[in-house]
């Protein structure tokens, strides 16, 4: 860590990152020297240090660059052997050009490196590549992750890749490949529905190559895939959006929702029925929306007639003794059920996957509890959400979720909308509790 340390005070940065254009060609970067360089070499190759003789391996090289900037940050040297004697490459502007390549194109999201070309007397040419992570995690163009132990760099578990992602919050979890899914896992069905919806307007029919290029769309257009070449490796995104079912239950079981409806106001009450709904996003909407209606009265505005039912622990009134012993229906606003479901399921953590989404129906409210970390949300967040300031975890899901080429009638709004409508119907303000990395909306009902 002293030497990260000792390199960075050597630096003078400027306070905003620099585009490529800039530190590539046209205006000076703070330049290295050789004595910085030299003492740098020195101490060999450590956590935040590798030393290249030549760029002979670029996939190697990408993932070095993906490793350094996932684990702090660091430095590639090249012209240095394994015994720290400075050889020099044989063309350093085309090794400056090529890092830029890389860093542009093979690593996502793009790196903005400074690259420094450092000569000696002696006639030979090095080139110090300075990476940053402020936007980790990194990966590659395959869509694998690395991480740097030591002076070794290894694919990092899914574990590490957790821990990285909840320390840079707000996290990206739904822009991770999944590992064994390809294109054949796209329910090409429902993706092209969604396509060719925008005909005429983003999708050009006439400029694909073959009929219906599902890798293609999934990864050039839509940004839902990545891999190189003909590999087509699906986000978790992509797979949630537009997977068929059986592989979405398959590859990301976290993404199950559980509904349970009971016989009563409490969770410790006798259940009823239980169902465990797997699939798309498409169809757990669906699925979660039958389950609510076969309990639930759904209406776009308050019934006439309708009142609040006897509070738990309350004296029943005459005229209520036969409520007290079955309870009936409750009524509660259309819009807002919607768009607690379809706010609950495109805003779940992914990245906890012990946790599932859950839809509790009680004979008085319904309770939606989803996956949220509590770390870095509650209790600021928690308050401004209520005003409508987003902290969405996978805006790209929420974007085609909500699209109407998506296929699903969904209410405009969002929370705000949802807790006004709400509180309208039933005369009682929603309930929102963020504990334990849990969500938790109530919905009282009429």
């Amino acid at each position: 860590m002293a030497r990260r340390k000792f390199r960075s005070n050597q630096r003078h940065e400027p306070a905003t990152d620099r585009s490529f254009q800039e530190y590539s060609y046209n205006l000076p970067a703070p330049q290295t020297s050789r004595d910085e360089l030299l003492r740098l070499v020195r101490g060999g190759e450590d956590t935040y240090l590798e030393l290249k003789v030549k760029l002979s391996n670029p996939e190697r090289i990408a993932q070095a660059l993906v490793a350094l900037a996932n684990t702090g940050g660091g430095t590639i040297v090249f012209g240095v052997n394994d015994n720290l004697r400075v050889e020099g490459v044989d063309d350093a502007e085309e090794v400056r050009d090529e890092l830029v390549r890389l860093c542009r194109e093979q690593v996502y999201p793009a790196l903005v490196p400074y690259i420094d070309l450092i000569s000696f007397d002696s006639g030979r040419r090095v080139v110090a590549i300075d990476v940053e992570g402020r936007r980790r995690p990194y990966q590659t163009a395959d869509g694998r992750y690395f991480i740097r132990v030591g002076a070794d760099k290894r694919e990092a578990t899914r574990e590490e890749l957790s821990e990285l992602m909840a320390e840079v919050r707000p996290l990206r979890f739904e822009n991770v490949t999944i590992r064994g899914a390809s294109d054949a896992d796209i329910d090409e069905g429902l993706l092209w529905a969604f396509v060719r919806e925008f005909e005429g307007d983003a999708y050009d029919a006439n400029s694909v190559t073959r009929d219906y290029p599902t890798g293609d769309v999934l990864k050039r257009e839509l940004l839902l895939a990545a891999g190189n070449m003909d590999e087509v490796l699906p986000t978790v995104a992509g797979l949630l959006l537009f997977g068929r079912d059986e592989r979405v239950a398959e590859l990301l079981p976290q993404s199950r929702v559980t509904c349970v409806r009971y016989a009563g106001d409490a969770a410790q009450s006798a259940e009823v029925e239980r169902v465990e709904l797997k699939g798309n996003l498409h169809t757990l909407y669906e699925s979660a929306a039958r389950f609510i209606a076969r309990y639930c009265d759904l209406h776009d505005s308050r019934p006439r007639g309708a009142r609040h039912k006897q509070q738990e622990g309350a004296e029943p009134k005459a005229d209520d003794a036969h409520a007290a012993h079955v309870v009936a229906r409750s009524n509660y606003s259309r819009a807002a059920v919607v768009e607690a479901l379809s706010n609950a399921l495109t805003h779940r953590d992914l990245a906890l996957r012990e946790k599932a989404m859950r839809v509790n129906v009680f004979d008085r409210s319904i309770e939606i509890v989803n996956p949220r970390r509590t770390a870095g949300f509650a209790p600021p967040a928690q308050r401004a959400i209520r005003y409508g300031i987003p902290q969405r975890l996978n805006p790209q899901t929420h974007a085609v979720f909500t699209s109407p080429a998506y296929g699903l009638k969904l209410p405009a709004g969002g929370l705000p909308a949802l807790l006004r409508s709400a509180r309208h119907f039933s005369g009682r303000r929603s309930d929102i509790n963020i504990v334990n990395d849990e969500f938790r909306l109530r919905l009282h009902g009429v």
